[in-house]
């Protein structure tokens, strides 16, 4: 099984080549991948005592930011190694100040493994959320290195709880130890002999409440909104766009104002955007030109680094990524600021928004019908945004700590 596998990831990147030819994110990928060896050797020394961190991507990244942090500075004669799967990743956190060293996940091939392995020869490993890949965890247990998997969170369906299932269900007892989100994760593990198991949460809620003790302001923000009502759609996506583009271009309320911050900004989506507002609208890329921010209605937010702190400035929010098959984006940010936020109908692979909507917090909509009847309501009803807003904040609150536990867990 192990063999077939591994001839499937030499296919898999033959055809990646080919793709990337068409595709400039995965050419971005291919080259990277050239490069991770050179810059490994070029950083790190045999002598060194090193942390691995991987993750697949951003969001995973931001997931174990709080405890790479901390570790950091509890180790700050280690040298960190920082790898990515996806280019949406590498390309964003390249320039990381926690690592030494920032890299493109090597394929996963047994030879890629053992080099890989051979130069970072790491003192502790910690992947995040769901990243398996047999060859590099086979190789690590082989070695008898310490790895741990934080923030995982299993579901029935995938493959580690089939029959046919066996590499990557023998991958997992590469980790030392695994952390899962919930009981769930830990009660599936343990129904294929995996006991090193135990629920210590989300790291994102330790992430995400660190945001309140940052400075959060923003001058244009400020500028632009002024004491007026703003809902921010963050991470949008085109069928985003479609719930709520025909809605906010009839709004004719004074007193809003409106913050748009897709997903994609490339320059051509940004004018497919913007071609379809109505309402005086600037975009954060025609700034310092534009003097008189107070005088937009919508403000399009075409860069990137600015939207987790543009929420503490919404009254409401908007998040992304459920209307379509992307993937809902993280409603964590939002939620600790304390406003009430509306997502699309396919949420059903995130715990925090399905006990959100339980909760009263979140309002899901499948519509621009649906979501031009809940954005009514929240615009005319101060004391339920202010209720969901609560709800929200409470409950970032209430689970985070999930850091502690792992840096208990974590020897040296």
């Amino acid at each position: 099984m192990r063999l077939l596998y591994t001839i499937g990831i030499y296919l898999a990147g033959l055809v990646l080549k080919i793709l990337s030819i068409f595709n400039a994110k995965l050419k971005l990928g291919v080259a990277g991948r050239k490069e991770t060896f050179k810059i490994l050797e070029s950083t790190i020394d045999s002598n060194d005592k090193t942390f691995w961190f991987h993750c697949a991507s951003l969001g995973e990244y931001e997931q174990g930011l709080p405890v790479f942090e901390k570790l950091v500075e509890k180790f700050p004669d280690y040298k960190v190694v920082l790898s990515f799967f996806s280019p949406s990743g590498y390309e964003v956190r390249k320039n990381s100040k926690i690592a030494d060293a920032v890299v493109y996940l090597p394929l996963d091939t047994k030879a890629n493994a053992k080099r890989f392995l051979n130069i970072v020869n790491p003192d502790y490993t910690i992947f995040v959320k769901y990243e398996i890949w047999p060859n590099f965890l086979h190789e690590l247990k082989r070695r008898n290195h310490k790895a741990i998997l934080i923030s995982a969170v299993f579901r029935k369906s995938q493959s580690f709880f089939k029959w046919y299932g066996g590499l990557m269900t023998s991958s997992l007892f590469a980790f030392n130890y695994i952390f899962t989100q919930n009981e769930d994760s830990k009660k599936l593990l343990q129904t294929i002999g995996y006991h090193s198991v135990s629920v210590a949460g989300d790291t994102r809620f330790d992430r995400v409440f660190n945001q309140l003790n940052m400075d959060n302001s923003i001058d244009f923000i400020q500028e632009f909104k002024g004491d007026k009502l703003c809902i921010v759609f963050g991470s949008t996506w085109p069928d985003d766009d479609k719930l709520f583009l025909d809605h906010i271009n009839t709004l004719e309320e004074n007193h809003l104002k409106i913050i748009i911050a897709p997903h994609d900004i490339k320059s051509s989506y940004i004018q497919s955007l913007r071609s379809q507002i109505k309402s005086k609208t600037i975009c954060f890329s025609e700034l310092p030109k534009e003097k008189n921010l107070s005088d937009f209605k919508i403000f399009i937010l075409d860069t990137i680094g600015y939207l987790s702190r543009v929420y503490s400035y919404a009254d409401m929010v908007y998040v992304g990524g459920a209307a379509g098959n992307t993937g809902l984006h993280n409603i964590l940010e939002p939620a600790v600021f304390g406003v009430p936020i509306i997502i699309g109908k396919n949420y059903g692979k995130f715990p925090e928004a399905k006990a959100l909507i339980e909760l009263g917090g979140v309002n899901t909509v499948s519509t621009s019908s649906d979501f031009k009847s809940v954005l009514n309501i929240l615009l005319s009803d101060t004391y339920l945004r202010q209720k969901q807003g609560i709800i929200n904040m409470e409950y970032v609150k209430k689970n985070k700590g999930a850091v502690i536990q792992i840096l208990d867990h974590i020897r040296i």
